[in-house]
């Protein structure tokens, strides 16, 4: 059972950064490596969204259109880390933010991590 726990969110200012961090643990027949990663999130009173996938290399990235230029996914599976660099938030990017491990038809989520941005 893959186990995902996000960090690093917190409260930013409009035009703020924050940098968020997904740790991964538990893999038995698996590495880190095997698994594609993924960041979503949450706004309030609307449905969960895609934001960014990254390659099991991380030679391949994919963004969302809304924060495209603005965000940056990696990962480090020396470290079974990946990261979301988020930069110029805007009102609208506050949301709680969920990493997810992909393997075949298998998804593990993490619980997230509550990125709020205001004035």
């Amino acid at each position: 059972q893959v186990h995902l726990v996000e960090s690093g969110g917190g409260v930013v200012q409009p035009g703020g950064s924050l940098s968020l961090s997904c740790a991964a643990s538990g893999f038995t027949d698996f590495t880190f490596s095997s698994y594609a990663m993924n960041w979503y999130r949450q706004a309030p009173g609307r449905e969960r969204e895609f934001v960014a996938a990254i390659t099991r290399a991380g030679d391949n990235t994919v963004y969302a259109d809304s924060v495209k230029g603005r965000f940056t996914i990696s990962r480090d599976n020396a470290k079974n880390m990946m990261y979301l660099q988020m930069d110029s938030l805007e009102l609208g990017d506050t949301s709680v933010c969920y990493c997810s491990a992909v393997r075949g038809s298998r998804e593990s989520w993490g619980r997230g991590t509550q990125v709020t941005v205001s004035s």
